[in-house]
């Protein structure tokens, strides 16, 4: 949809099949269109390793002035990967919600000196519990969770995200 017009919602990519779960290259895809800025981060394929989403990510694309990676690429993929994480836990269910950060922290541990692992977890086990109950009892309801970047085995970056999900076209 080159050309849209501010305001006007990107169309929604179809639930999987019940019992399915999503084609992460096809939601990939699917993102990078929808959200232009996602496909010039140099994100990598999108994989789950257990409850964990990750992605492996090249450095190039988001070089600061020093030659290690800038502060606000890291700070929108990680709440991009957030939004990912929510929106596919909720299509694996079958909820169709539009999905908000509501609330972010972040800190910067270490320079990003090479090309790097994005990944996001629940902050707590049970999130996702408590999540799915706000969603069965309002149809609505925000769950935190966590993002890291790994360059190798070192910690260079973490950010905790709330996020919320409220029914589609919904502005409050």
């Amino acid at each position: 949809m080159a050309g849209r017009e501010p305001g006007t919602a990107y169309p929604s990519l179809a639930l999987p099949e019940p019992g399915q779960q999503d084609d992460l290259l096809l939601f990939q895809q699917w993102l990078e269109t929808a959200i232009p800025m996602a496909g010039r981060f140099g994100m990598q394929r999108l994989y789950w390793q257990d409850a964990t989403l990750l992605c492996d990510v090249y450095l190039a694309p988001n070089l600061n002035d020093k030659g290690t990676g800038f502060g606000g690429s890291l700070m929108a993929q990680s709440t991009l990967l957030g939004w990912c994480w929510t929106t596919l836990w909720l299509r694996a269910r079958g909820f169709r919600r539009d999905v908000v950060i509501a609330e972010a922290t972040q800190r910067f541990l270490a320079p990003v000196t090479a090309d790097y692992r994005l990944s996001c977890r629940a902050a707590e086990p049970e999130e996702p519990t408590r999540f799915a109950a706000q969603l069965d009892a309002h149809g609505k309801g925000r769950i935190k969770l966590v993002q890291q970047i790994h360059v190798d085995d070192r910690l260079c970056f973490e950010a905790i995200g709330d996020y919320a999900a409220r029914p589609v076209g919904r502005r409050t």
